[in-house]
Order: C-alpha cells, then sequence, then structure tokens
C-alpha cells in the first residue's frame, strides 16, 4: 500500500470511530433530551450513523477492514438531564469536528471535499447546542492553547 493510501486508511479510519462514538454518544442524549430538542437530536443521530456507513465504504473501498464500535464509551462527564444531554450534544460535535479536520489534512479530491463538509455540518451542529460558536472549529484545542499563552494587561 503507498504511503498516501496508508494515510488516507488512517484518517478515515479514525473518522469512522470518532462516528461510531457520536452514534452511541447521541443514543445517551436522546433518551435524555427534552421534548423540545428531540427532533434535533434524532437529525443529529441520524446524520451520524450515515457518515458512518459512508466511511465504512470508504475504508472498504482502499482495502481496509472497517473499525468496529466499542460495546460502550466512556462519557466526558454524567448526563443525568437534558441540559447535560445538550452539553454532551456540543461535545460530540466538537469531537467530530476535530477527527474531520484531520481528515481534510490527511486527504485530497473528493474526499478532502466530503471531510470539509462533515466538519462544517458538525461545527453548525455544535453552535446550534451550544448558542455560540468557536474562533476554529475542529481545532478547538489550539484555540484554548493559544488563548492561554496570550499575556494580559
Amino acid at each position: 500500500m503507498s504511503e498516501a493510501k496508508d494515510g488516507d486508511l488512517k484518517a478515515l479510519q479514525a473518522a469512522l470511530a470518532a462516528e461510531h462514538a457520536a452514534v452511541y454518544g447521541y443514543g445517551v442524549v436522546g433518551g435524555r433530551i427534552d421534548e423540545g430538542h428531540r427532533t434535533e437530536a434524532r437529525a443529529a443521530y441520524d446524520a451520524h450513523r450515515a457518515r458512518r456507513d459512508a466511511l465504512a465504504r470508504a475504508v472498504r473501498d482502499l482495502g481496509g477492514t472497517p473499525v468496529a464500535a466499542a460495546a460502550g464509551y466512556a462519557l466526558p462527564f454524567a448526563v443525568p438531564d437534558s441540559t447535560a444531554a445538550v452539553r454532551l450534544a456540543a461535545e460530540l460535535e466538537d469531537r467530530v469536528a476535530g477527527v474531520y479536520s484531520d481528515l481534510v489534512r490527511a486527504t485530497d479530491g473528493e474526499r478532502r471535499r466530503t471531510a470539509a463538509e462533515a466538519l462544517r455540518e458538525a461545527a453548525v451542529r455544535a453552535v446550534r447546542w451550544r448558542g455560540e460558536s468557536v474562533a476554529f472549529p475542529g481545532l478547538t484545542e489550539r484555540t484554548t492553547a493559544t488563548a492561554s499563552a496570550t499575556p494580559t494587561a
């Protein structure tokens, strides 16, 4: 396998793993979310399932075996109610956006366009859940590091 193809495959597998986690996470969100957010949560769940399935096909197209979903995933915090479910949904979208930013960087052509579209969609969903945006969707850790390194007067 060529180095470029191997890099594409690794990035696709990472995105697939992130989508598996997002699908799981949205199962938790759906169980805790209030009625007013249920339609939006269902739409996000469906979008992540579709992306997951497309990534599995892309991995197979490159000759790989798609990474399997884990039986369960550790949540970043407890989700006892709808407020926490909304926070979890925003966190899931941020994490997926980060992985898609890596996929944009690792690929080219149609795969890069698809990854950029997925990054944009995740960033938009994160804004909807959070109610505010970040400077560089998918690069939150870099904006946080920059902000903490900026001297104050």
